[in-house]
């Protein structure tokens, strides 16, 4: 099939070695946040926070969360250009969600006069996905495993490579990064930049995909 993105699609791959000298540049680093900001998600509910991890000081915070575990992913804390960090709010609230149809009135998105019936209404999905003790974290935690898809396509378009890590520790990276996360968890990061050349044994090789008959139903 020839399509744009087709080719994009059959270009990506998991990187499993970075070249460190390479670095992704700041316009393109423009337009992976900008991609990663503008993901769909559930009744627009946005639970997240991405961390960029650009600092030698932050990805040496980020490597050192390896120390008990998954150290077959800790090289790319530090070879990579960027890391991102995918957190989730594990607790979403309503008035978390106020916040957004605030936004939705501002940006002209939704009419003034829709205010309480889009929060009423819409929270009440979010209502149906929160336990007794107000967590919602299965539910927030998808969410940004549709922002991770949405930035994997973008990196393929702008010819960039990437390796979706969830062999991470969240409880150290969740100390690490107290701060930055404010409660949110992290439970899969994204390495991003460019391969090392002649030693990413990934790199390069055919697409090993279910056909289209095994997946896939026309009815």
């Amino acid at each position: 099939m020839q399509h744009q993105i087709i080719t994009d699609l059959n270009s990506r791959y998991t990187a499993k070695q970075y070249d460190k000298t390479k670095k992704i540049s700041a316009e393109n680093m423009d337009v992976i946040k900008e991609a990663i900001r503008l993901s769909a998600s559930s009744i627009n509910s946005q639970p997240w926070k991405f961390i960029v991890l650009e600092s030698d000081e932050a990805k040496q915070r980020f490597y050192q969360t390896f120390e008990n575990k998954f150290q077959f992913n800790q090289h790319h804390a530090t070879e990579a250009s960027h890391i991102v960090l995918f957190a989730y709010n594990p607790s979403y609230t309503k008035d978390d969600y106020r916040h957004v149809v605030d936004v939705e009135v501002s940006s002209g998105h939704l009419p003034a006069e829709k205010y309480n019936d889009m929060l009423d209404g819409a929270y009440g999905f979010a209502e149906l996905n929160t336990d007794e003790n107000g967590f919602n974290g299965h539910w927030t935690k998808a969410q940004s495993y549709i922002a991770l898809g949405n930035v994997l396509h973008v990196l393929a378009r702008l010819g960039i490579a990437s390796t979706t890590m969830e062999g991470v520790d969240s409880e150290l990276i969740g100390s690490a990064f107290k701060d930055e996360l404010g409660g949110y968890v992290c439970d899969v990061a994204l390495a991003m930049g460019y391969p090392l050349e002649g030693q990413d044994y990934n790199f390069g090789l055919p697409k090993a995909r279910l056909a289209e008959a095994d997946v896939i139903t026309v009815i």
